[in-house]
Order: C-alpha cells, then sequence, then structure tokens
C-alpha cells in the first residue's frame, strides 16, 4: 500500500490537526501490506466499506454509496462507522474534492447535531479533514456557529470538544471566517483557563490564527479574561503552552504597533488589554527573559515592550 501511503503523508502535513483524525492504524496496517499498491472494491456493499478491517481508499462510487447509507440509516453503528471511513477518506486531497461533489458535507454536517456523543465527534473529525481544502470552507462554514457553541456548552475536554476545537483551528488558518468567532472570544478564554492540558493547547492554536489578523486585534483585547490568565505566563507551564501564550502576545503587540486599530478604543476593565498592558504580565515577562529554555528566552526577547 506505498501509494496510497504517500499520498496519506502529503495531505496530513497540509494542516495542522488533520493526521490526527486519519487514525494512525491505517498506517500502519498499510506497512504490514507491502507493495501490493492500491486495491479498489467497486462491488463491496456500502456496509462492507465501513468495516474496520477494509482499508482501501474509496473511489467514486463507494463514496457514493456510502454517503447514501449515512443519509438513509437511522442505525447510530452504522453510522459511525460511515463516518469513521469517510474521514479516513477525507484525508486524501482527490477524496476532499470528490466528496464535496457528491454533496457529501451537509450529510456530514448534519451528523453534528446528533445527540450521540460519539457519532458527533466522528462527524466533526470528517469535517475537519474535508476543511483542509478552502472551496470546502465555503460549505462548511454554515456549521460554525453550531460548532462555537458546541465547544462552549459541552463536557470540558471531552473528545467532542477537542473535535470542535480542532475544526475551528483549520477553519481560522486564514482570515476569511475568523469574523464567524467574534461573539465566542471571551469564551474561548473561559475554556482557555478552565479546560485541561490538551484543551489549552488547542483553544490557543485557534487564538494565535486569530490573533495573527490585525482585523480581529480589537476584538481580542476587549475580552473579559479573568485575571488567572496571567498564571500562564509563568515559568513553570509547560513549553507548548507558553510558547504559545507568547506568540499570541507577539502578535497581538505586532498588530498594534502596525497600526491596526483606525480609532483607539477604550477597553473595559477585566478586558485583555489591561491584563496584557499591566505592570504583573510586565513583571512576568521579565522573569521570562531569564527563562532555562532558549525557545522562551527568544520569544520573550522579540516583544519590543517587554
Amino acid at each position: 500500500m506505498g501509494g496510497a501511503r504517500d499520498v496519506g503523508w502529503v495531505a496530513a502535513g497540509l494542516v495542522l490537526g488533520a493526521g490526527a483524525c486519519y487514525y494512525i492504524y491505517k498506517l500502519t496496517r498499510g506497512r504490514r501490506r507491502g507493495a501490493r499498491g492500491l486495491r479498489l472494491r467497486p462491488s463491496r456493499s456500502a456496509e462492507d466499506l465501513t468495516n474496520g478491517s477494509y482499508d482501501d481508499v474509496l473511489n467514486v462510487d463507494q463514496l457514493q454509496k456510502l454517503l447514501y447509507l449515512l443519509e438513509s440509516t437511522d442505525d447510530s453503528v452504522i453510522i459511525e462507522k460511515a463516518l469513521v471511513t469517510l474521514g479516513n477518506n477525507a484525508a486524501f486531497s482527490a477524496n476532499q474534492v470528490i466528496i464535496r461533489e457528491l454533496g457529501g458535507i451537509p450529510i456530514i454536517g448534519s451528523k453534528i447535531n446528533n445527540p450521540n456523543h460519539s457519532i458527533k465527534e466522528k462527524a466533526l473529525n470528517a469535517l475537519n479533514n474535508l476543511s483542509v481544502n478552502v472551496e470546502n470552507q465555503v460549505k462548511i462554514k454554515v456549521y460554525v456557529n453550531q460548532v462555537c457553541k458546541d465547544v462552549l456548552s459541552g463536557p470540558l475536554d471531552s473528545a467532542v470538544q477537542l473535535a470542535g476545537l480542532r475544526l475551528l483551528t483549520n477553519m481560522t488558518v486564514t482570515n476569511d471566517h475568523q469574523h464567524m468567532l467574534t461573539d465566542y472570544v471571551t469564551d474561548l478564554f473561559h475554556v482557555l483557563l478552565t479546560g485541561d492540558g490538551s484543551t489549552k493547547v488547542q483553544v490557543l492554536k485557534l487564538l494565535v490564527n486569530l490573533s495573527e489578523n490585525p482585523a480581529m486585534t480589537e476584538v481580542l483585547l476587549g475580552a473579559q479574561v479573568d485575571s488567572s490568565f496571567l498564571s500562564l505566563y509563568d515559568g513553570h507551564v509547560a513549553k507548548e503552552i507558553l510558547l504559545r501564550v507568547l506568540t499570541l502576545s507577539q502578535n497581538i503587540n505586532n498588530c498594534l504597533e502596525k497600526g491596526s486599530l483606525a480609532v483607539q478604543p477604550t477597553f473595559p476593565k477585566g478586558s485583555l488589554f489591561f491584563l496584557l498592558y499591566g505592570e504583573e504580565c510586565a513583571q512576568k515577562m521579565r522573569a521570562l527573559a531569564k527563562h532555562h529554555d532558549a525557545d522562551v528566552k527568544e520569544k520573550v526577547t522579540v516583544i519590543p515592550r517587554f
């Protein structure tokens, strides 16, 4: 399965988080099968295609069968298996286009409203892989508001919440759809502060995307953020979190230096602005300039204000 594996690595490299939804077991199975090449079995039934032992990349007819099955069945087990298979196949760039052209995005997207959390997660994973394709994002954006609400109201640190955050991160890699998150920024900071390490990292990836867009600077600085946010700048914080928090500060600072705010707004007390540009944050930054990790020290030094 050498050819399929090579294509898989290319697709997985396109975006953060896409490989997480592809499932590593497919690659390990591919290695065991050696160089027998890519096999397609158009004769297989739609339900056969959801079988966990079926490793092949699906062709157009098979994808169409699977989408019809997903749309027509009420069996939760079959729905979940179909979503996993579609999500795996959506890791391939060619299939991202085919699934869109077959009308598959709204079929998959409808499953994010399923009360079964496992089905919801698998639907979000499939949309996440599909969102690597910019044209697909135009169709996926209709689900952004619902995904935001689910991320903020669902169980903290759950698989559904992480899957939703990964999708939102992909959807904000470019500036095209970032404005859709404007009303959710304050709540995203709350998830950042209350979530575990994995959740913190994923929220920060999303916030860093937003911070690179000058049009989002005022929204970020005006967000109401608890003062415990500054604890993320402590020297003992995990490096993968600390570096992203510093990148967030750096990006916002860069946008301000470039004059991204046409009119200087008045930010309310308790906003991110007062936290980032207060004395406590400045003290923490000066302490981080002596951090034992070279990457952290370098990151601090490129933020001129400190």
